[in-house]
Order: structure tokens, then sequence, then C-alpha cells
């Protein structure tokens, strides 16, 4: 095929795949490759039917074209519904569920296939869709929004792999939706549904904490400062999606030590809460603040933003447990659920089953069908190693020279408890990394490999811990491997969209990519479900700020954001470096001096062609931007 004569058409495309594929084919090859025959002829026919064409069929991805979008739209939908109903007969672990994605684009016809930007647009579509479910393109939902009322979701924009602009994503639920999906009546249906849904789905995942262990290292729980800035950030105005606080469970054990499990207890909750995307959650850095106070509820609400709060209390008492936990209205006072649960705490795992199932069954709380894999899985049962794994947190995060030893070793004994529990590879492969980076490790270059090889282990065995992306991104980043460590952060992001230390992150790794304005998004959406950062104990969120700002080009920002994190963190080589060549890119030079000079006195053998922290960069420009600044500043 010659230049002269390639021939283009507008198509819709339809690119469906099978969740879960490879765990079906491992577990039992031929039966999969029948079901899946079986599937595609069911697929085929309906195809025909909605006047669209296989185009293509290797693997376990079905790709299609249709004229018309509505066309392909109706025939997603009916597909999901019919395997849905051809799926039934089947053990639940032997279902072969799809997903599709479809997307209106330009495509590149070559006989009888298809190329082109509009056919890998409908592929990552594809793979943005729950299990059983169905996403489509902005140009695809501009065609169908009038015509077919089926209530659509918005998804946001999202980035993708060898796609240059953001995409638009829309979910289309299974089944026609009351009222028009127009404009802001649209936005009024999703948001009404959402609020209807808030209390039953909060209710499901309160006690899910109880059999979830999973513990943010990255933000650990910590008394509040005594004095709190005048700059702390106050939220008026409700998000619209439904917005919930938990505050930190008491610990009413008697015994001040067991405050670490209460508030591991907390953690979890919030960490739950914060895999589902229609629940907008407050980070526990700013829910914590509140600890051993009396508060009055409606006060936290406002304070934080919020509509509901959830609170409650952990006894602990040899082999016995008992949890308490109640959601509040704060609007109306309104004490909406509560439960209290006493167990032996050998069984404190089995709580959210039997939860779950109740609540389910008696309030009909409908999840996406993936946020639901991800909040009912036990990430492990092993009491020890959830209790050993919360306190390293507690007792050495960030880590520190006087127990970094300890905490490897602590790290190791996770392990052997449970070999299953992906937490333990993740927190030993970010000690290791996070010794590099603190110049606490004696073996740098043999350190960076086993962290890699750690978190690759803790993602295999479980693939739904956003924590052991974040310590692939970690250990990936320290080999300067940033497209990969990009990768497994957007992969914490999509586990946990509503997480705090998640979308942090994202924008520490989109800032060394240079992707700058993407990176201030990312914070800024981390300090909106942290209104308190400014009260912190660890810098990173201030930091990663003034990083952004940076390499965005928005100068003004990043000096607002060093000035504040000098102010309450003090002085550090890299915050001072930024400042001094934010200030002479604007052409501040009295200033940009004035700070190279400061710089100079505490770092007396600071050299700019030999500072490799500026060399993280991916790319060599943005290196030489920031090393050419201060030169500018009179740094040599």
């Amino acid at each position: 095929m010659t230049i002269g004569h390639v021939k283009r058409k507008l198509t819709a495309i339809f690119s469906a795949d099978v969740a879960g594929y490879s765990r079906l084919m491992e577990e039992d090859e031929l039966a999969t490759v029948e079901t899946l025959t079986l599937h595609r002829q069911t697929m085929g026919k309906l195809i025909r039917q909605y006047r669209g064409r296989v185009v293509d069929s290797t693997g376990d991805n079905l790709l299609a074209e249709f004229a018309s979008v509505v066309d392909a739209v109706q025939c997603a939908v009916e597909v999901q519904k019919v395997l849905s109903a051809k799926n039934e007969p089947y053990p639940e672990n032997r279902r072969m569920h799809f997903r599709i994605g479809i997307n209106l684009g330009d495509v590149i016809e070559e006989g009888d296939h298809i190329y082109g930007d509009g056919v890998n647009i409908s592929a990552r579509l594809e793979g943005l869709a729950e299990v059983g479910g169905i996403c489509i393109s902005g140009s695809a939902h501009e065609q169908i929004k009038n015509k077919l009322a089926l209530g659509y979701e918005y998804m946001g924009e999202h980035n993708v792999k060898n796609i240059a602009e953001p995409l638009k994503v829309y979910r289309v639920p299974m089944g026609p939706k009351a009222g028009t999906s127009k404009g802001s009546k649209e936005k009024k249906v999703i948001l009404k549904r959402w609020q209807k849904a808030a209390i039953p789905i909060v209710a499901v995942l309160v006690i899910a904490a109880a059999g979830l262990a999973v513990w943010k290292f990255f933000s650990p729980p910590a008394s509040p400062p005594t004095k709190v800035p005048s700059e702390t950030p106050h939220v008026s105005k409700l998000p619209e999606k439904p917005s919930i606080a938990v505050l930190p469970f008491t610990n009413m054990s008697g015994d001040p030590e067991q405050d670490y499990f209460s508030d591991g207890i907390t953690e979890d909750i919030i960490t739950d809460l914060s895999k589902v995307s229609g629940l907008f959650v407050i980070a526990s850095n700013s829910s914590f603040s509140y600890k051993g106070k009396q508060v009055n509820i409606q006060d936290v609400a406002k304070d934080l933003g919020v509509r509901y709060v959830i609170e409650g209390s952990v006894r602990r008492s040899g082999n016995r447990l008992r949890i308490t936990a109640q959601l509040i209205d704060a609007e109306t006072g309104d004490h909406l659920w509560a439960e209290r649960y006493d167990r032996e705490t050998k069984d404190m795992f089995s709580v959210q089953d039997q939860v779950t199932q109740n609540v389910v069954s008696e309030l009909a709380v409908t999840l996406k069908a993936s946020e639901a894999e991800r909040l009912y899985r036990k990430h492990t049962e092993n009491i020890e190693a959830y209790d050993l794994y919360i306190r390293i947190m507690r007792e050495c995060f960030p880590p520190k020279k006087e127990c970094y030893a300890q905490a490897i070793e602590s790290c190791m004994g996770i392990i052997e408890l449970d070999p299953k529990f992906g937490g333990g590879y993740q927190l030993l492969s970010y000690f290791l990394s996070a010794g590099v980076r603190f110049g606490l490790s004696t073996s740098p270059r043999e350190d960076v490999e086993k962290a890699v090889e750690l978190a690759q282990q803790a993602v295999s065995i479980d693939d739904t811990f956003a924590l052991s992306y974040i310590s692939l991104a970690s250990a990936y980043l320290m080999k300067r491997q940033h497209e990969d460590a990009l990768a497994a952060a957007s992969e914490a992001v999509r586990i946990e969209p509503g997480g705090y230390n998640s979308n942090m992150w994202l924008g520490y790794y989109l800032h060394w990519m240079g992707r700058g304005d993407e990176a201030v998004q990312a914070v800024k959406k981390a300090q909106k479900l942290n209104p308190k950062y400014l009260n912190d104990r660890v810098p990173w969120i201030l930091d990663f700020m003034g990083f952004a700002c940076f390499t965005a080009g928005r100068y003004e920002e990043s000096i607002a954001a060093w000035k504040q994190v000098l102010d309450r963190f003090g002085p550090l080589l890299l915050r001072e470096a930024f400042l001094t060549a934010s200030y002479a890119e604007l052409g501040r030079d009295d200033e940009a001096k004035e700070m190279a000079q400061q710089l100079l006195k505490r770092h007396p053998n600071f050299s700019v062609s030999s500072w490799k922290y500026a060399r993280t960069y991916k790319n060599p420009e943005d290196t030489e931007r920031l090393l050419n600044a201060l030169r500018e500043a009179g740094l040599k």
C-alpha cells in the first residue's frame, strides 16, 4: 500500500477483551478456549444483527466496526446482557466477562483490516472499562447522548499510552436510566443517584476495614501541631460527589500502646472508601487532626468540606475485639447507620463478608464490578503479619538511621509470617529504595535492584494493593526508568482514584517526566483531599507542588510553595536550589543571588555541574533549564 492509495474513513470502532484471561487460561486452558469460542460466536451474531462487522479476533480480543455509533453502543449493551445470562450456569471462578471500549474515529482501511489512532483509542477505552462494562470516548458520546437514554457517567479525562491528548471517557450503564442525559440534567441525575447510594455504600465499607490489611505508609497519623498556620485551607463548598470524612476511631482498650491498632483500622476504612470513584474522601492527614479532641460533628464537616462523617471505637482485650461505627449526616445531624461487632481477634477478617452480605441484601447496594473486586479482596488473613505491618509504619516512618536496620528485619518477618501478603514485599521494597534515597543504604546499587524485584513480586501476589505500585514507581525512578515509574503510579490511582497519596505521588512522577501542568493538577487534587495539608508532619505535598510548578514554568506559584515549605520545615538543599532557580527564571536577580548565597553558606561544597538530583529529569532540556537558572544566580 503506497501513501497515495491510503484509504481513510470515519467509523465506530468496537474493541472487547476478556477480564482475567491469563488466570482463566492458567487454571484450565481447554475450558477457557471452549468458553471463549462460544462467547465469540454469540458476539459475532449480535454484531451482525446490529449491522456491524467483525474485523479481527486474536487472543482474547475482538475488534469490530459499525457505520453508526448508535448501533455500536446498542450492540455492546446487548452483548453484555446476553453474556451475563450465558455465564450463569458456570461456577463463579469460571465465568468469562468482557470489557468493551467504543470510539468514533478516523481509521486507515486496508482490505478487511483497519488501523490508526481510532483503533488504538478504542483499545485504551476497553482497558478503562470495568469487568462486564462499557466505556466510550467523548466523540462517541457526542453522537449518542441525545439518541440513547442510558444515563452516561462522565469519568473525566485520562492519559493513555501512545495517545498524545487526554481522552474524555464515559461509562455506559447496563440499562436505561430515568430522565435525560442532556447537559446539567444529566449531572443532576448522576448526582442524585450517588446521593441515594452514599449511605449504603458507606455502610458497606465502614466495617470492611476490620478485614482488610491496608496501611497507608506514606502518611501515618500523627498528633496535630499545637500551632495551626493561618494559611490552612478552608473548604466551604461541598463537592458534587457524596463527601465523607472518617474521624480516628477511639482506642477503648485502656492501653495507649494499642493506639496504632485503632489508627490502622481507621486508615483501612479511608483506603477502602478512596477506591470508590463516586465518593470524595478526606485524607487521614486531615481527619487525624481531630484525634483525642471533643468535637462537634457539624463543625468538623464544615471545616473539612464534607456532608457525612464516620466515627467509631475499637476495644482490643486479649483475644477479643469490639468495633463500633456510625455514619452521621452532618447537614441534618441524623445518625444514619450504626453497628457494634464483637469478635475474636483471629476472626476480624471475616467481619467484612458477614456485614457486606447483609447490608447489600437489605439495601440493594450496587457497586462497580471492578470496585467491588478491589474492596472485598483480603490482602492477608494473618493477624500477626497485619499487626507487625502497621507497627513498623508507626515506629519507623519516614525511615530513620536509628531504626532502619530493625525495619528491614521486621519486613522480612512479615514475609515469613505470611508469604502471600503482598504488603511485606511492598514495605521491604519501599525501605530499600528509600534507604538509597536518604543515604541509609550501604549497598545502593544492589538495594535498588532488590527493591524493583520485591515490588514486582508484591504486585504479582496482589494486584489490587495500591501501595505496591507506589513502591514499584519509587524503585523504577531510582533506576531512571521514568515511563515504568509513571505507569506504576498511574495504576495506583486507578486502584485508588480518591487516594491522597496515590494522587500526590502521581504528580511527583509526572514532574520528573517533564509534564509539569499535569503534575500540578495531580498535586492540587491531593491538596483538596487533604485540606489541612499545611499541618502535615512531612513536607512532601508542598515540596511536590514546588517541583511541579517549576517544571510547568509557573514560577510565582513555585516560589509560593517553596516559601511555605521553608517556613514550615526549614532549609534543605533541593528547596533552596529550586527557589533560587525560580527567582532567576522570573528575572528577579537580586532575590536569586541572595538565595544562592544562603545556599552556599549551608552547602559550601555545592556544585551545579555535579548536582545529581537535577539529573532525575527524564528530558535533558529540563535538567539544563534548572541548572542554567542556578548559573544565572551566580552558582558554579
